[in-house]
């Protein structure tokens, strides 16, 4: 078992910036790829970002790229997505969450067997 805390969401003007967090505890954190998922009314859950447990490859999502960095401290069990240049289709609810690693970075969704609860990411015109 591993849960999962997020933190971090807010509200922002668009162009601001937000960090978000989210915390492991548990399970090894290490046997874990990490990813972060944003979902917003009536529409599926998609992906952002995801990590492989090593933090050696990354991927993001087409509208993150370049404005998004999703990092990771396995010491500390934490994985981060740094959000840049916001804009307002970037209002969602976001969540962390966790996959067993095979050694190829997850990313679809149906990988993930751990979610967090959410934050929420408000940006505003």
């Amino acid at each position: 078992q591993l849960q999962l805390v997020e933190s971090g969401g807010g509200s922002v003007q668009a162009g601001g910036s937000l960090r978000l967090s989210c915390v492991a505890s548990g399970e090894d954190f290490k046997m874990y790829d990490m990813g972060w998922f944003r979902q917003t009314p009536g529409q599926e859950r998609e992906l952002v970002a995801a990590i492989l447990w090593s933090g050696y490859d990354t991927h993001y999502s087409d509208f993150a790229e370049g404005r998004f960095t999703v990092t990771r401290d396995n010491a500390k069990k934490t994985q981060y997505l740094q959000m840049n240049d916001l804009k307002p289709e970037d209002t969602a609810v976001y969540y962390c969450a966790a996959a067993w690693t095979t050694g190829n970075l997850a990313l679809p969704l149906s990988r993930y067997s751990y979610w967090g609860q959410g934050t929420q990411v408000t940006v505003s015109s």
